[in-house]
């Protein structure tokens, strides 16, 4: 995901390096954790949710912050860094914090799924109206990702209600589905056009 900044030079593409950056080590920590299970304390079940949920937001403020001029563009995502990186610093801090009593984790799941969903429906949403305006055959497949992705935080919400095992790994399997859509969009943008160029 690091190639629209390499090619464009564009501030607004490092929201996208973050915000899947941050997503994808979650997703691959996920996996190491539930095949270790036991190993880990609930502590670290809480930090992975908040970068998580930190991946939508960075996602989103790529997004939100798309449609602005460059210099507009350049000092809020300055401001925005800062204000996420003092919220990330704290949340960390308070989460790693053994004294401070801390709501179950299947309330925190919960309520970050919510407003990872929240985050992905705009998202999607901006999306499919950039699509509409400028229809492109290579960035077709974009919104149908991010659905993919609000589908899978559907079930994980479910999941974090009931500990419905099948919601569990029907939101993993659509989240990995979403991601292999984004994968192969990527792949086809960036690198086939290099190729025939």
């Amino acid at each position: 995901m690091i190639k629209p900044y390499q090619l464009t030079r564009e501030i607004r593409y490092i929201g996208l390096l973050l915000g899947f950056g941050f997503l994808g080590g979650t997703y691959a920590f996920s996996a190491f954790i539930y095949s270790q299970e036991g190993s880990f304390g609930l502590d670290i079940l809480y930090v992975q949710l908040i970068v998580r949920t930190f991946g939508f937001i960075f996602l989103s403020m790529t997004y939100y912050f798309s449609s602005k001029t460059a210099q507009e563009n350049t000092r809020s995502w300055n401001a925005a860094f800062l204000l996420l990186g003092i919220l990330f610093l704290v949340l960390i801090i308070v989460g790693s914090t053994t004294s401070i009593a801390l709501t179950s984790y299947q309330t925190a799941s919960f309520c970050a799924r919510i407003l990872n969903l929240f985050l992905i429906i705009y998202v999607c949403a901006h999306t499919l109206r950039s699509y509409i305006q400028a229809p492109s055959s290579g960035t077709l497949l974009i919104p149908f990702g991010y659905i993919f992705f609000a589908i899978s935080q559907y079930a994980l919400i479910i999941f974090a209600i009931d500990y419905s095992m099948v919601a569990f790994f029907s939101g993993l399997a659509i989240r990995w589905f979403g991601l292999a859509i984004f994968l192969f969009v990527a792949y086809r943008v960036f690198y086939t056009k290099k190729r025939r160029g």
